[in-house]
């Protein structure tokens, strides 16, 4: 497991082989066992997942990825690729494809960037690297500009302080640089926000967030909104809230995702597949706090078939 708070858990008396032999059944012959492939895969574990995909290969002679592909279609065969990958290799999957081709993801690139640990950051490259034989900052430099590029470049270094030490002092300090290079001036000096917010630690960060508001008399966040527009005011919010509370930034993910009219699959997917064994169940208390609603119900009148219940598994109960 990757971490305690997921509703994703290890599956007691786990066997890989039986696992295989169900999909391969689920599979195999006209049609698709669309309910079978959901009770395996929606309940194991990453770790899991692969010695199935490994026990797969070996008593079929295919790869279960490319056997789900040619199976499956839509937003189900979405959510099942994904879980058989690994985190890393997810993540790096997905920035590839919100780079490649015409028009750029942003939303994707800033939406794992600004909430993966440094030691996420560097599997990742390192991962885009072996898996798409380029370097993922030259395809990110390649594929944005400006102010917004130099902030995904410092994110990329993987380079924030993760201790837990706040400089009280310096902390006031922050506060006022925040508030000399935005609200106080005409223009924005744009720089300082990312030496700030892309280097500090958590905890030193929440301290600067609390001495800016007794400053500037509101918050980091809507200063930002204030001064800055576009790309820029996205990823500088992302980098705030998640570290304001990391399921609060996934619940608004899924809560846009899915209020109004339409549904961006896309992000509804990412949210849940990467974060099923990480933190789900603090997301889904802070969706409840934030929005009264459950996420279960969101997500039950927002999806359909095979995907609206393979979601609701990930989702674990009401």
């Amino acid at each position: 497991q990757i971490g305690s708070r997921g509703t994703v858990t290890e599956a007691a008396g786990f066997n890989a082989e039986q696992d295989a032999q169900k999909l391969r059944n689920a599979m195999k012959g006209a049609g698709t066992d669309e309910v079978a492939i959901i009770d395996v895969l929606a309940h194991r574990t990453i770790a899991q997942r692969q010695l199935i995909k490994h026990a797969f290969k070996t008593s079929v002679g295919k790869d279960l990825i490319d056997e789900v592909k040619s199976e499956l279609t839509g937003n189900f065969e979405k959510v099942v690729v994904g879980l058989l990958m690994t985190a890393p290799v997810y993540d790096a999957y997905e920035l590839h494809h919100a780079i490649k081709g015409a028009g750029t993801d942003e939303a994707c690139l800033i939406e794992i960037l600004a909430s993966r640990d440094n030691q996420e950051i560097k599997e990742i490259i390192a991962t885009y690297k072996k898996e798409y034989g380029k370097s993922l900052e030259d395809d990110i430099i390649s594929d944005t500009s400006g102010m917004f590029q130099r902030v995904l470049v410092s994110l990329l270094t993987a380079g924030r302080d993760e201790s837990t030490k706040v400089d009280n002092v310096l902390a006031v300090q922050d506060a006022k640089d925040l508030y000399q290079a935005g609200e106080a001036r005409w223009g924005t000096d744009e720089v300082k926000f990312l030496t700030v917010l892309c280097v500090r630690n958590k905890q030193h960060l929440l301290k600067v967030f609390e001495e800016y508001h007794k400053i500037a008399g509101r918050d980091v966040e809507d200063s930002i909104k204030r001064e800055m527009s576009g790309t820029l005011e996205d990823v500088f919010l992302a980098i705030v809230r998640s570290i304001k509370s990391k399921p609060g930034f996934f619940a608004e993910r899924l809560y846009k995702s899915m209020k109004g009219l339409g549904t961006t699959d896309s992000i509804l997917i990412r949210v849940m597949v990467s974060r099923a064994e990480i933190d789900m169940l603090d997301i889904k208390a802070q969706f409840l706090k934030m929005y009264g609603k459950t996420l279960f119900s969101f997500i039950k009148g927002d999806t359909s078939g095979d995907y609206g219940k393979i979601l609701l598994q990930l989702c674990g109960g009401q």
